[in-house]
C-alpha cells in the first residue's frame, strides 16, 4: 500500500445511485489469476452504451477523485472492482455511502473511500461538472477542500486512517505492532 497523506484533483462526477461491482468490473473480465489489468475495463459497458457518458470527456482523464451517490460498490464482493478502479487512476472515492464489502475492500487495498453528506456530494458534483476545478482531501485532517474556499470534514475510521498515513496494510500493521 502506499502512503496517503493528501492529494489535490480534479473530480469525476458520476451522478448515480446504486453502482454495482458488476458495472464498475462487468464479470467476463475477471480471468486473470492476478490483480493487473483490469483498468482499462472499468465501467465498460456503461461506456459502451452511453456515449456521453463522464469517463469519456477528455476534461477529466486525469482525475484522481471520483464522486458519486448512495451505495456505490453493491452487489457481489468482488475486490475486482477496487483493483479496476486504482488501476484506472482513481485514488480517492467521495459517495453518500458505500456497500459494506465494498468500502472494506476499498480502504484494505489503499482506496480512500470517503462519506459526505448528500447535500455536500450535490454541491461537490456542480462544482465538477464545470470541470476546471479541483478538490483538496488531506486525510491528517479529514477535511476537502474546494478551490473557492469552502472546506468540508468527513470522519474516518482511526486504524484505517493510521493504515493509509503510514503506507500500510492490515499485515504491515500487525508486524509493526509485534516488534
Amino acid at each position: 500500500m502506499h502512503i496517503f497523506t493528501s492529494l489535490t484533483s480534479k473530480a469525476i462526477p458520476l451522478n448515480m445511485h446504486n453502482v454495482d461491482t458488476d458495472m464498475i468490473i462487468p464479470a467476463q473480465f475477471l480471468t486473470k489469476i492476478n490483480r493487473d489489468g483490469y483498468g482499462e475495463h472499468l465501467f465498460q459497458y456503461l461506456k459502451k452504451q452511453d456515449a456521453n457518458f463522464v469517463f469519456h470527456d477528455p476534461k477529466y482523464q486525469s482525475a484522481q477523485i471520483l464522486l458519486t451517490g448512495a451505495n456505490f460498490g453493491c452487489g457481489s464482493s468482488r475486490e475486482h472492482a477496487v483493483w479496476a478502479l486504482m488501476q484506472a487512476g482513481i485514488s480517492v472515492i467521495i459517495a453518500e455511502s458505500y456497500s459494506d464489502i465494498f468500502y472494506n475492500n476499498a480502504t484494505t487495498n489503499g482506496l480512500l473511500a470517503i462519506t459526505l453528506a448528500p447535500t455536500v456530494i450535490s454541491r461537490l458534483m456542480e462544482e465538477a461538472k464545470l470541470g476546471n476545478k479541483a478538490l483538496t482531501v488531506d486525510l491528517q485532517e479529514q477535511t476537502i477542500k474546494t478551490v473557492t474556499g469552502e472546506t468540508f470534514h468527513f470522519n474516518f475510521d482511526p486504524f484505517r486512517k493510521e493504515c493509509f498515513l503510514k503506507g500500510q496494510d492490515d499485515l504491515d500493521y500487525l508486524l509493526e505492532a509485534t516488534k
